[in-house]
């Protein structure tokens, strides 16, 4: 058997083990689904919301079944029928030029792939979300989040790709280098910028007004050591009732955003209490360390990439009759899934041990029982499943179930 016929094999089977791990890890948690409501969360848990959540879930893990086996499916078939290299011949009937047949080959892919997954969306928002209570996501809403969408990814996509292609072009063997350096610089760009130049295309942030919440959010951050100047409210109201509240980039340009659902369904000490938690991300340096290992993942990456995205079995296994750089570079990201679930299962136990630090923090400067509520109410509000199965956790979570991060805040709650 040929070297491409194997390798072609070999990533049939990656997809099919990684679809069978999946599909029994969310099994697992399925079967973990507690029958009644667990004592501590009673309070803000009553028993008719918890059958509510249980109902939920159920939706969700049929609905996740269909949609993930339907994705397999399809690429299974353009797998087998050679589907991307098809896709190439069609793109050098319009250009053969070095930049745009790999552009518009990822356009044409990536174009496909956001159209199989509309209905699915669709289906998401405006049936399971909408039956629960959860959408408040119009129409007019998600047709611009998508033609947003397309247009944003075309942009970045293709900017950030045009330079990979470029680098490999002109770089000769050191491509992989100056790729990792232009991605550095762009991580960093977004970072910084990301709710001053991208969220605003999706939704409205205004300062935080004075008063009470606002007089409390600066005492706390004084009592911290945090510099507040950015502190904004965002319309999250617009397309879902679930709350949340994040801290995003650094310098000047730093700001704390929290979801109008978040002030709506919380106490003045909780939401305190909440913030004073996304600061202890900044104040631990988490986010400095998180960014730190995304870029070293990467190199990693694409130092591989660089060794074997030239390997002629790597395109024609695809069925391309001799190496071509955007193909080499679908069957390179589907051979290297492995590695990468490897190292996403570190970054998750490297988050979940972050979230206790930044639950410990948000103890020393804020109430301890105010963020134990405010944990609640947002759990029970958004249907979280509370008893989920410890395996399904330690591949999945990237924040600690709410029980366990419940009973370590008990150590701090002041007696």
């Amino acid at each position: 058997m040929q070297t491409h016929t194997l390798l072609f094999f070999f990533i049939i089977t990656i997809l099919l083990l990684d679809a069978v791990w999946g599909w029994i890890l969310e099994e697992l948690n399925r079967k973990s689904w507690a029958d009644k409501v667990p004592e501590r969360l009673s309070d803000f848990y009553p028993q008719e919301k918890f059958e509510k959540q249980k109902q939920y879930r159920k939706v969700n893990h049929r609905f996740g079944k269909i949609s993930s086996t339907f994705s397999l499916v399809v690429l299974l078939i353009f797998l087998w029928f050679h589907g991307f290299a098809r896709v190439d011949e069609l793109v050098q009937q319009l250009t053969t030029h070095w930049l745009w047949r790999p552009l518009f080959f990822f356009g044409v892919v990536g174009l496909a792939s956001m159209l199989i997954g509309i209905p699915f969306s669709l289906y998401e928002t405006f049936v399971i979300e909408e039956k629960f209570g959860f959408n408040k996501t119009t129409p007019k809403t998600f047709i611009l989040d998508q033609i947003k969408g397309i247009f944003i990814g075309a942009i970045i996509g293709g900017i950030l790709l045009g330079l990979i292609i470029w680098f490999y072009e002109f770089a000769g063997r050191w491509f992989w280098l100056y790729a990792w350096i232009g991605l550095l610089a762009f991580m960093i760009f977004f970072s910084k910028f990301y709710t001053t130049l991208i969220l605003p295309l999706f939704n409205k942030q205004t300062p935080l007004e004075e008063g009470e919440l606002r007089s409390a959010i600066e005492k706390m951050s004084q009592k911290a050591g945090f510099t507040l100047e950015n502190v904004f409210v965002m319309d999250g109201s617009k397309r879902s009732t679930k709350a949340n509240a994040f801290f995003s980039g650094f310098g000047k340009n730093k700001r704390i955003v929290l979801f109008d659902t978040l002030i709506r369904d919380l106490e003045t000490d909780e939401i305190v209490a909440v913030l004073a938690h996304e600061i202890g991300h900044f104040r631990l340096k988490h986010i400095v360390r998180s960014t730190v290992l995304g870029v070293l993942q990467t190199g990693i990456m694409l130092f591989l990439l660089g060794w074997f995205v030239n390997e002629p079995a790597l395109s024609e296994a695809l069925g391309a009759s001799k190496p071509v750089f955007h193909i080499g570079l679908i069957g390179f990201g589907i051979l290297y899934s492995p590695v990468s679930s490897l190292s996403g299962l570190g970054m998750t136990i490297f988050s979940r041990r972050n979230e206790y630090q930044a639950d410990a923090f948000a103890a020393k400067y804020a109430r301890p029982e105010a963020l134990q509520t405010a944990l609640k109410k947002i759990s029970a509000n958004a249907l979280s499943n509370p008893t989920p199965h410890p395996w399904y956790v330690f591949f999945n979570y990237s924040h600690p179930p709410l029980l366990q991060r419940l009973e370590a805040l008990d150590k701090k709650v002041r007696r």
